[in-house]
């Protein structure tokens, strides 16, 4: 005889948050929001700290470098682009897909591949992250006081816009350098061939872009990673240049993917990294096992679909 449906177990499965489903069967994904929130403060804590380090006068590797501006922002950028690649391939990130930017999240909203409420969701916890991953480097500076005495010197990796000249450039600046990103963080995980490089390619982007246009804006294209810093090196100055300007590049870029100004493109799931899941939530303790379901592409039929009886 065959084994009864288990109706729970369906819905379970198509609970396809990442996947911009419509009808999710449930409303919050506090597993979600609880990664994406530590993800996204172990991005604060290795960038924030790797700014410090290369940026700070009293640093060995700072004073060295201050005699090479462009070089110092360059390495800025690719170390705080890889402590995001660090954030990503930690069992955390691999849980929520590590936006860990609101401007990440916001494009996959605009391109519906997640979901209004988990958007919100995901964009607090990426505050949350910011300010807590800021608050570690914070407290090391107190326990630590030469660490503090670097940290304050370089106003805790605060980002604000170049005082010399208007600050609609830094604006600017911070839309288009944010399109571009999305533009490229996109095409590269709707690609099933170059999906891998996502997580990779934020520290070569801007490893190339910092030395051009960081001495705008800082080259933040993240509120959240602006905003905790800011909170506590009272650095308040042209703060709204990092809502408008990083928004308006992700809506931008969203805009130029629906014209298929970047070819046709088709992505599965709002991830950056641990694709495969088609939306679904992986569980923390193996974050890479698939979850097999009818509905999946790799579906794998079981041998049979019940047992019998002895009578």
């Amino acid at each position: 005889m065959r084994l009864p449906h288990l109706p729970y177990l369906h819905i379970h499965v198509h609970d396809r948050p990442l996947a911009g489903d419509p009808h999710p069967h449930n409303l919050f994904h506090w597993k979600l929001y609880f990664c994406e929130a530590i993800a996204t403060a172990i991005l604060m804590i290795l960038g924030l700290s790797a700014v410090i380090l290369l940026s700070a006068p009293a640093s060995p590797l700072g004073a060295v470098l201050m005699h090479h501006p462009y070089i110092q922002t360059a390495l800025c950028g690719l170390c705080f682009g890889l402590s995001g690649t660090a954030a990503a391939m930690t069992p955390f990130g691999k849980v929520s897909g590590a936006h860990i930017n609101p401007s990440v999240t916001l494009a996959f909203s605009l391109a519906k591949r997640i979901g209004g409420v988990d958007a919100l969701n995901y964009m607090i916890a990426q505050v949350i992250g910011a300010f807590i991953g800021t608050a570690v480097v914070y407290e090391a500076g107190r326990l630590i006081a030469w660490w503090g005495n670097m940290a304050v010197a370089v106003h805790y990796g605060a980002t604000v816009p170049y005082g010399q000249i208007s600050v609609w450039w830094a604006m600017w600046s911070e839309m288009f350098v944010t399109a571009a990103l999305i533009a490229m963080l996109y095409w590269l995980a709707a690609h099933p061939r170059w999906k891998f490089i996502t997580p990779w390619s934020g520290g070569l982007f801007f490893l190339v872009l910092n030395p051009i246009t960081a001495w705008l804006s800082g080259n933040s294209v993240n509120f959240a990673r602006t905003l905790a810093p800011a909170l506590f090196a009272g650095q308040w100055s042209g703060l709204w240049i990092y809502v408008v300007g990083p928004f308006a590049g992700a809506s931008l870029a969203v805009m130029a993917i629906r014209m298929n100004l970047l070819g046709k493109l088709h992505l599965l799931e709002a991830r950056l990294v641990n694709f495969g899941h088609h939306g679904r939530v992986p569980g923390l303790d193996d974050p890479h096992r698939k979850l097999n379901h009818p509905d999946d592409p790799d579906h794998v039929p079981p041998a049979a679909s019940g047992t019998s009886g002895p009578g």
